[in-house]
C-alpha cells in the first residue's frame, strides 16, 4: 500500500501519508487509490477535483456544505506550505466544535482527509501556495456556508494575525449564528 492513514484526534479525519519514490530526477506519489482509502475506512466516491492558488496570508475557510450534498475532502498542497484547519461540526459528536490543524506543503507531501460535517479552511505561510483537494459531492451554491475565521469560540491560533479575506468570507457568521445540522454518526 503507498499510503500510511492515521485517524487522529477527531473521528473520521485522516492524515494521509504517501509514499514518495524520489531520485535524481525527482520524484513520483499517488495522491489517490481508490482501493487503498476503502481498506483504511475511506469508501466515499470522489466526484469533484478542485485547485486553489493563493498568495502569503489568504485565510479561504471556514466552509462546509449542507445536506444533501454536504463534502468530504481530500486536501493537498501541490506547491508552498499551508496552515489546513478542520473543524468538527456533528452534532452528538464528542468532538463537536473542537479543530485539527496541521501544516500541509510541497515537502511533506501530507494529505489530510475531512470527511462531511466539518468546516475546513487554510492559510498560505509561503509566498504562494497551489492547494488541490477532491471531494465526495459537487459544489452546490445553495448549500454553500462557512463560520468566520477569528470565531473566539473555536479559538484557533492561525499563524497570520491579519489574514487577507474573501469578502464572502470575511461576512461569514460565528459558530454560535451558523445555521450547523450535522449529526454525529449520520453520513460520516
Amino acid at each position: 500500500m503507498p499510503f500510511t492513514f492515521k485517524e487522529l484526534e477527531l473521528p473520521g479525519l485522516f492524515l494521509v501519508e504517501p509514499k514518495v519514490f524520489g531520485d535524481e530526477r525527482g520524484y513520483f506519489k499517488e495522491i489517490f487509490k481508490a482501493s487503498d482509502f476503502r481498506k483504511a475506512g475511506i469508501r466515499e466516491a470522489f466526484v469533484q477535483d478542485n485547485l486553489s492558488y493563493s498568495k502569503r496570508g489568504v485565510l479561504r475557510g471556514l466552509h462546509f456544505q449542507h445536506e444533501p450534498q454536504a463534502q468530504g475532502k481530500l486536501v493537498t498542497c501541490l506547491k508552498g506550505r499551508i496552515f489546513d484547519v478542520a473543524v468538527d461540526l456533528r452534532r452528538g459528536s464528542p468532538t463537536f466544535k473542537k479543530w485539527v490543524a496541521l501544516e500541509l506543503s510541497e515537502e511533506n507531501h501530507r494529505l489530510l482527509y475531512i470527511p462531511a460535517g466539518f468546516a475546513h479552511g487554510f492559510q498560505v505561510l509561503s509566498e504562494e501556495a497551489l492547494v488541490a483537494y477532491k471531494c465526495t459531492a459537487e459544489y452546490a451554491p445553495e448549500l454553500d456556508a462557512g463560520i468566520i475565521w477569528n470565531d473566539p469560540e473555536l479559538a484557533i491560533p492561525w499563524p497570520i494575525p491579519e489574514p487577507i479575506l474573501s469578502p464572502k468570507d470575511a461576512a461569514l457568521p460565528p459558530l454560535a449564528e451558523a445555521r450547523v445540522n450535522f449529526v454525529y454518526g449520520e453520513g460520516a
